[in-house]
């Protein structure tokens, strides 16, 4: 990861070495787009040369992890170069809202387009950052030991009769603590907590690793069940190294609280960086995030879903995990939600 962040930041200082160089600050205005960005997948290099291909704005992108990269955004100041910054979950979102990273932006596409939960603060001048893909906070589970109806809901996995079986990347990641800030807002502080200390009740190891580790864990027997994001799953369902399919085989997959509350939706998203210089570039690239051909893109190529409805999603797996009730909770209370989260995992002690 730094060697490759290393390259990247080499390749975006030379990159703004020959603009200032050989172009005026006019056409250094419209033709260049500084991108920082914890989007970290390969599919995502085609939505960025389709941009450069439709509008001649060349893109220089630095990709870190989130937390590094708010590190780098705060330390840079107002001397950054940054003009977008990407995002992969509601917590990262409202984290570089509260550090003052965004400027709002006002621009009829994105309130067309994207819906209003799916935005930042929006004081009357403009949304801080916008949604552009979603994805689901979902249960899976070992076919051959347990029984989906005992794992139906987030609730049920702090049910006693699931003792020794549950499994979960750390609490403290991001996707965990958006998912339960969620919580906090449909069930209250008290309930969450008490479902919190149930969950580690539960717990058949410590947790540890990423998604897809989640996901192996459930196959090999060592859990019982467990939660990941969507487009892990889906992107094991379209693998086709025979070692993929006889996981998934193993693994069975539920929508959550389809009775109650829906399942926990996350975003994706971005805004406008405070001090941007190429700001008309960044709208611009905001506003094409939105357009269909992108939006298709995240889903063909990430396995997320559009948040605009025209787009077409020709994702075969992604399609047959089949229609569900999705929670209505505001992404950015979500966000807002995560310190009250991480102080109830840390009573529990939940790792």
């Amino acid at each position: 990861m730094k060697n490759r962040v290393a390259r990247k930041s080499l390749g975006f200082a030379l990159a703004s070495l020959v603009v200032a160089a050989s172009a005026s600050p006019a056409i250094a205005q419209e033709n260049v787009l500084n991108l920082y960005s914890s989007r970290h997948y390969q599919t995502d290099e085609q939505l960025y040369s389709n941009f450069t291909k439709q509008t001649g704005i060349k893109i220089n992108r630095i990709e870190s992890e989130d937390n590094p990269l708010l590190e780098r955004l705060r330390n840079e100041g107002k001397n950054s170069p940054a003009d977008v910054i990407l995002m992969v979950d509601a917590a990262r979102l409202w984290r570089a809202q509260i550090d003052g990273l965004f400027q709002p932006v006002k621009s009829k596409v994105l309130d067309a387009r994207i819906p209003a939960n799916l935005r930042g603060k929006d004081d009357g001048k403009g949304a801080e950052w916008y949604g552009f893909s979603t994805r689901g906070r979902v249960i899976v589970y070992n076919k051959a030991n347990v029984n989906p109806e005992d794992v139906s809901t987030y609730e049920s996995l702090a049910d006693p009769k699931n003792k020794g079986k549950v499994c979960t990347r750390s609490g403290s990641h991001p996707y965990m603590l958006s998912m339960i800030g969620s919580m906090i807002e449909r069930n209250g502080e008290a309930e969450t907590e008490k479902w919190a200390r149930g969950v580690v009740g539960n717990f058949a190891r410590p947790p540890r690793g990423g998604d897809t580790d989640q996901i192996k864990g459930v196959a090999s027997g060592e859990c019982g069940v467990a939660v990941t994001n969507t487009y892990y799953y889906v992107r094991l369902l379209r693998s086709n190294k025979p070692e993929d399919k006889e996981l998934i085989s193993k693994v069975g997959f539920v929508w959550p609280n389809q009775k109650t509350s829906g399942a926990h939706l996350n975003i994706s998203g971005g805004g406008v960086a405070k001090n941007a210089p190429h700001r008309d570039a960044a709208v611009k690239f905001l506003e094409y995030l939105a357009s269909d051909e992108a939006q298709s893109y995240f889903a063909n190529g990430n396995n997320e879903w559009p948040v605009v409805k025209s787009a077409v999603a020709a994702n075969p797996a992604l399609e047959s995990l089949g229609k569900f009730k999705a929670e209505n909770v505001s992404i950015a209370t979500i966000g807002k939600n995560q310190i009250a989260a991480q102080k109830i995992l840390d009573r529990v002690g939940y790792k």
